[in-house]
């Protein structure tokens, strides 16, 4: 089911929502198991065969975590400081829930990569794929109860009951498509008092963060997607202006698609008195690839620090195997993203631009923001290219044609006062009206996105009055009327 669609906003959400306040008036309990039989429906609307693999999963990752969380408490410290041989048995059941969710994700998700990639190599079909379909949200859930196992492991999490359990891996406003969220900061919230019971600012702020969310999603970056979907489909035919408009085509919509996403997960949880980790924070103002990746998919970002990156050694183990760990980290993040070469060539790439980056900032040099700016930007616009291609030859022609400015072509009637650059290879033709039209609409979005806040920080200051509703009527009226093109969020695919 999805968020831009009539019967999630006009019949699933009333009912979730409105039943989870009346039931809970009951019994809490009541009222976390409704939350929970309502995401499991959520998720089974898409496909019922895939919730007995949710539920598999749920069931797992909470004997093994309960089975971590009694072996960290039963931790006895001798007089020499030596702890005890229940130790090993944890180091034992933490690689065991481990290896058992990589080998489910892996199973599901990179099966079809890697055999493909084996008869690739011996240039013959050796496997025939099985062409296994990705259930929705594995990569997320699959993240989620991972780092809740490592925390488990080390004594930081206890779970309240089983139920509340369910409800932190099923809750439907992130299992989809994130953010991923943490154990130790979700728990508390789902067994608080005060969440049972409907708070209206919450529920006024939560709504009019959705319906930015939506308008995000539906108006901008779903009106941008047939011309990006143009360009990469016709990537052998593309000028220098085709090439850069598809290129930053795809780095406004993906922004826009998967942070439209998350505002709309956090709008719904604050429906539902719940506060979602925030996942993006104007990214495309990074002064550096470093900051860049501090305000991209933060909650993607964190978890391979905190469960990848320090666990690796982290910098602390001196300048060379600090940049292992960043260039092994970026690549576990690509692989994430997807179960193909240019993922992993993505995240190689920002690896490499990472370690430059950290390299860069021990010489104590400073840029000029402005090029700082530039610089980050197009770093980011031309990696985006290999996450978006099909594959490396479609990635190659794209950039190919987006750095030969042989075959710039400008409007007709520009030609008279630009006629001075004909000599550098610049022609002129009669561009279709639409073509302007989007380019137009790149560069006023490229410049919201360099200068306008985040809209999360607007709503910092939000009071329910006249003007917000105005607003958010607007919005939500907008994004109905475009509800006749619906389109997947691009981040399901992962």
């Amino acid at each position: 089911m999805l968020f831009n669609s009539y019967e999630f906003i006009f019949l699933f959400l009333p009912v979730a929502v409105v039943g989870f306040f009346l039931v809970s008036k009951w019994r809490h309990a009541a009222g976390t198991l409704w939350l929970v039989l309502t995401s499991l429906f959520f998720y089974g609307w898409w496909d019922a065969r895939y919730v007995p693999l949710l539920c598999a999963s749920i069931v797992f990752n909470y004997l093994v975590g309960g089975r971590l969380e009694r072996l960290a408490g039963d931790d006895v410290i001798s007089p020499g400081g030596h702890v005890s041989s229940r130790a090993g048995r944890r180091k034992g059941w933490l690689a065991f829930g481990i290896v058992v969710n990589v080998l489910l994700l892996g199973y599901f998700k990179y099966t079809d990569f890697f055999l493909g990639t084996a008869n690739a190599i011996a240039g013959a079909d050796v496997f025939s794929l099985p062409h296994i379909v990705l259930p929705l949200g594995i990569s997320f859930f699959t993240f989620t109860q991972t780092a809740y196992l490592v925390d488990a492991y080390r004594g930081q999490a206890r779970n309240a009951s089983f139920l509340t359990y369910c409800e932190f891996v099923t809750i439907f406003p992130h299992l989809i498509a994130g953010p991923i969220i943490n154990h130790r900061e979700m728990i508390p919230q789902f067994v608080a008092d005060r969440t049972f019971s409907v708070r209206w600012d919450n529920m006024a702020k939560g709504l009019t963060i959705f319906l930015i969310g939506l308008f995000k999603k539906v108006y901008v970056a779903d009106g941008i997607a047939p011309w990006v979907n143009a360009a990469f489909a016709h990537a052998d035919t593309l000028t220098f202006v085709d090439a850069w408009g598809g290129a930053l085509g795809y780095t406004m919509q993906l922004y826009f698609d998967f942070s439209g996403y998350s505002e709309m997960a956090i709008g719904l949880g604050l429906m539902l008195n719940l506060r979602l980790p925030v996942n993006f924070d104007s990214p495309y103002q990074s002064l550096s690839v470093i900051d860049f990746w501090r305000r991209w998919h933060m909650t993607l970002g964190l978890w391979v620090k905190n469960y990848l990156y320090i666990p690796m050694g982290g910098g602390r183990a001196g300048v060379a195997r600090k940049m292992r760990n960043l260039f092994a980290s970026m690549l576990i993040i690509g692989l994430w993203h997807g179960a193909g070469w240019t993922f992993v060539f993505w995240g190689g790439l920002h690896g490499v631009l990472l370690m430059i980056n950290h390299l860069w900032r021990m010489t104590k040099i400073e840029l000029p923001k402005v090029l700082c700016w530039v610089m980050t930007f197009l770093c980011v616009v031309v990696c985006w290219v290999f996450f978006r291609a099909e594959n490396f030859a479609t990635a190659w022609k794209v950039l190919s044609a987006m750095a030969d400015v042989r075959h710039i072509v400008l409007p007709l009637h520009h030609a008279q006062e630009l006629g001075f650059l004909s000599p550098l290879g610049v022609t002129f033709a009669n561009l279709a009206p639409n073509a302007l039209r989007h380019l137009a609409l790149l560069a006023g979005l490229t410049l919201v996105a360099a200068f306008v806040p985040n809209p999360l920080r607007w709503m910092e200051r939000f009071r329910p009055n006249v003007v917000w509703l105005a607003c958010s009527l607007a919005l939500g009226v907008v994004s109905l009327y475009y509800f006749s093109q619906l389109s997947d969020f691009l981040y399901f695919q992962f």
